[in-house]
């Protein structure tokens, strides 16, 4: 959360230090810390808990996200808002400055990390709010604070120029939340569908190459295994789609959702090797398990988890040369490595492996990938309270998942 602006002396009043404000006026441009009077600020800083509030009943309004929040969320960065807003209509501006600021190019202020509005934009797209929904509340944040304002004191030049500055800085708010949501929701969309695009490709091939060992052999033959084989494959790939699905309707929410239930990960990782060997003919994949693993795990997707490091091993790793994949049970954790051999990863690449769309299509023949595989396999080990632990040298690289039992 930025850090809050403060602009009241030790008394709770406005701090206008006039030597330093006739300085400022005359030389055409403020000085640094220099105040001056607005009884705007002034009128938001004592009805601040009404402007809240209306903020609140507007907001729980826009459905459907706006029905299943708390006030807290309702309100969120509000008042955040509201304080910077009091910041600028206390801080001289020159004319070349409220035409920057018109134009858009307002010199942004000595912040730690993102603005209040740029915050509330991330938290407003986690809620599933839509852009229409967040310019609305703004709008009505506007009309709001004009509404009582214009009931508490009368027209003439000053009032006039104090809503002209206060509009520069609700727009301002504005354009910074709108630029930090599109960034936001673009980003999970490009996301959503390289998940989409890179999930469906490990079962559908299973899938197809059962297909064709069930057309190639007898009538007469039994093939119950190959068949099962194929069905279960199908129902992953309508359950990966259920997901997927369920994951865009609810406005590209950040993380991938992790439903743990009562099951042992050494069956899971068992029957994903088991697939990916059908997969990935001509490689040879040793697994390695020490111990049952039972617990309370999301099974499918911690068979994501292995078949993407395992696809990952296979891409990038020495052609012909094993892949080694370890399930280890210890007291209070387990460790899922896969271990393949082949040329050390840059300590540059290192530092960003994980993250989505940076190893795709920079291997080489053999990549194909969309560079998705890893990001999603640390996600869904962060959702299990786990991390992802990467040790590469010359001829070796191991990726392990460490999680809590």
């Amino acid at each position: 959360m930025p850090d809050q602006l403060d602009c009241h002396d030790a008394q709770g009043g406005p701090s206008i230090p006039g030597e330093i404000d006739a300085a400022s006026d005359k030389l055409g441009y403020p000085f640094l810390g220099a105040t001056m009077n607005s009884d705007l600020a002034d009128f938001i800083h004592a009805e601040m808990r009404a402007i809240l509030a209306e903020w609140e009943t507007y907001a729980s309004t826009l459905l459907p996200a706006g029905a299943r929040m708390s006030s807290t969320a309702l309100r969120d960065h509000a008042q955040e808002i509201l304080e910077a807003i009091q910041t600028d209509l206390r801080t001289p501006q020159t004319r070349e400055e409220e035409i920057n600021k018109s134009h858009g190019l307002a010199v942004r202020a000595d912040t730690v990390g993102r603005t209040a509005a740029e915050t509330h934009a991330l938290l407003r797209v986690a809620d599933g709010f839509t852009l229409e929904q967040l310019v609305a509340e703004y709008r009505a944040l506007r009309a709001s604070v004009l509404r009582l304002w214009a009931e508490s004191h009368p027209t003439g030049r000053d009032v006039v120029t104090e809503v002209g500055r206060f509009n520069e800085a609700i727009d301002q708010a504005l354009a910074e939340s709108v630029v930090f949501f599109n960034r936001e929701t673009e980003r999970w969309r490009y996301v959503f569908l390289g998940v989409l695009a890179h999930e469906l490709r490990g079962p559908l091939e299973a899938v197809l190459l059962t297909s064709e060992l069930v057309k190639r052999l007898a009538a007469d033959t039994p093939a119950s295994e190959a068949t099962e084989r194929l069905i279960r494959n199908g129902r992953r790939m309508s359950a990966l789609l259920d997901d997927l699905l369920e994951f865009n309707r609810s406005a590209l929410g950040l993380g991938i959702p992790v439903h743990r239930q009562a099951c042992d990960l050494a069956v899971a990782v068992q029957e994903e090797v088991d697939l990916r060997r059908a997969s990935l003919p001509g490689v040879v994949i040793d697994l390695s398990i020490t111990a049952p693993c039972p617990g309370a795990w999301d099974a499918s997707r911690m068979k994501q988890v292995v078949g993407n490091l395992v696809s990952n091993a296979a891409r990038h790793g020495t052609a012909g040369a094993s892949i080694g994949v370890l399930l280890e049970t210890k007291d209070t954790e387990v460790r899922l490595a896969v271990q393949n051999t082949g040329p050390a990863i840059a300590p540059e690449m290192q530092k960003v492996i994980f993250q989505p769309l940076r190893r795709g299509g920079t291997s080489g023949p053999k990549s194909g990938g969309m560079g998705l595989g890893l990001f999603i396999a640390r996600e869904i080990v962060r959702g299990h309270g786990g991390r992802i632990v990467l040790a590469s040298n010359e001829g070796n690289t191991v990726f392990t998942a460490v999680l809590p039992r």
